[in-house]
């Protein structure tokens, strides 16, 4: 006897799990979506780049002679009632080399004009308050830790679910196949067949198709509503079982009142006293004390502090305030490990001061620069900020030793060769890693000088003519894919 016919899919997206027709025709209708949760209004909260008290001149016409004066006003006042900087203060931690603002206002301002720093107990911006009075009821919503580790969490399970669809997807196609060559009939379409089977839920269809992640979602929504439908109908239609005679304990739901019958003896536990949740909300916020402060990079700390000029260092002991002067050879010392004695004398070639170069070169074009540790690179760079989009270009920072002092003896060409060395894999891999991210690669080289000319210059103490002895040379990387290349 011949078999019957492999049923074919009308329609190649059809979804894996869809009910049959005598299922009620709600569970047909497509899972509504979540509302998403409403976003801050960055565009207003980061509208100034620095944390600088920017004062702009009314606009001068030269038509209309009111401009002038208008313009001759806003001169005056300024210099009658000259508007005062707001400067923050920080301190220097030795024991990890780095700068912390511990004032909350400091560190919402540096934070919210021009993402200086990272939270200590976040990931980057930081909202540790904010996400445990969250954690313990005291505000409403999710944090974008929260929304963003709940994502993880649903797509772990989709790919789960859609593993295990298109495992019984082949286990039922080698079943159809088998059951086709003891028969003796081949289908017809053996790429787009289905099987009905006993497995899934309901006798869903298994395709042989690649399962998305939208149809390993709305499969598994159908099937808790399946599942929900048949718990609710189970229930009407068993009768309520009858009380067993004897001693009973019942509990409401909020297990606010207990009730012990024996016979015919109830008796009632008294009821705790109700306290007010917006009376414990109050006394829980006023008790709980921010324990996260703002960490800044060395690089970050001196840009405010000397290029801006908006941020006072503090020694380790908080007392004194260290000036830019100053601040310039202790970064240094501190950028080797272990970190150098303060008598040493500083090298052009410092960790600190080339990567220093790199990081003031960008922000004075007008990029928001930021640690790249996490994808293998010295720095990246954002257009306007993390929260408005994802970096657009990976930053590696490498000492250029052209001057032709590094070039005069062997010893001085084996030090910049052990400088500069770089190996193809590495640059491979760290190439494919920022093509995998969808950044762009750009190779900084920095040009140092001589140690001679450092000297003289570290001895003015004038740092601005120290760095404009370094010169910054950008040449961008784009990983090789035949296909896009072709002529």
């Amino acid at each position: 006897m011949a078999s019957s016919p492999t049923p074919i899919l009308s329609s190649p997206h059809e979804l894996v799990g869809t009910p049959t027709k005598s299922e009620p025709n709600n569970n047909n209708a497509r899972p509504a979506r979540r509302p998403r949760p409403q976003r801050p209004n960055y565009k207003h909260i980061h509208r100034f780049p620095l944390p600088l008290t920017v004062h702009p001149l009314p606009p001068l016409i030269p038509h209309n002679p009111l401009s002038i004066i208008s313009v001759v006003l806003s001169y005056l006042t300024y210099f009658i009632t000259p508007p005062q900087q707001e400067i923050y203060a920080a301190y220097f931690d030795s024991a990890t080399s780095s700068i912390h603002v511990t004032d909350e206002k400091a560190i919402r301002a540096l934070w919210e004009m021009g993402f200086f720093g990272k939270g200590t107990l976040s990931r980057s911006q930081p909202s540790w308050l904010e996400r445990e009075k969250k954690r313990r009821g005291l505000l409403g919503g999710q944090t974008n830790e929260e929304l963003t580790r709940q994502r993880r969490t649903e797509r772990r399970e989709l790919k789960l679910e859609r593993a295990r669809m298109e495992k019984v997807a082949i286990e039922q196609r080698l079943k159809a196949e088998a059951a086709a060559r003891e028969s003796g009939t081949t289908p017809a379409d053996q790429t787009s067949a289905v099987l009905p089977t006993d497995s899934l839920a309901n006798g869903a269809a298994v395709t042989l198709e690649k399962f998305s992640l939208r149809k390993a979602r709305e499969a598994k929504l159908l099937e808790s509503q399946r599942s929900k439908g048949k718990e609710d109908g189970e229930q009407s239609i068993s009768s309520p079982a009858k009380e067993p005679a004897g001693k009973t304990v019942r509990f409401s739901s909020i297990v606010h009142e207990k009730e012990f019958s024996s016979d015919s003896v109830i008796v009632r536990l008294p009821e705790p006293a109700q306290v007010d949740d917006s009376v414990e909300a109050k006394q829980v916020d006023s008790t709980l004390k921010n324990e996260e402060h703002l960490q800044l990079s060395n690089e970050e700390a001196f840009f405010l502090a000397y290029a801006l000029g908006v941020l006072h260092v503090f020694d380790d002991g908080h007392k004194a305030v260290v000036p830019p002067t100053a601040l310039l050879p202790l970064f240094c010392h501190t950028s080797y490990y272990p970190s150098r004695s303060s008598s040493m004398i500083l090298q052009p070639d410092d960790p600190f001061l080339v990567s220093y170069v790199v990081y003031h070169h960008f922000r004075s074009l007008g990029w928001v620069v930021r640690s790249g540790v996490k994808f293998g690179v010295d720095y990246l760079l954002y257009n306007r900020g993390p929260v408005f989009s994802h970096a657009e270009f990976a930053v590696v920072v490498i000492p250029a030793y052209e001057h032709t002092y590094w070039s005069e003896t062997l010893e001085r060409r084996a030090y910049c060769e052990s400088k500069q060395a770089r190996s193809w894999w590495w640059l491979h891999c760290v190439n494919r890693v920022q093509a995998q991210v969808k950044k762009s690669l750009v190779v900084c080289y920095v040009e140092v000088p001589s140690p001679a000319s450092h000297e003289l210059e570290q001895d003015s103490e004038d740092i601005g003519a120290l760095l404009s002895r370094y010169k910054v040379r950008e040449m961008l990387l784009r990983r090789w894919v035949p296909n896009r290349t072709r002529d």
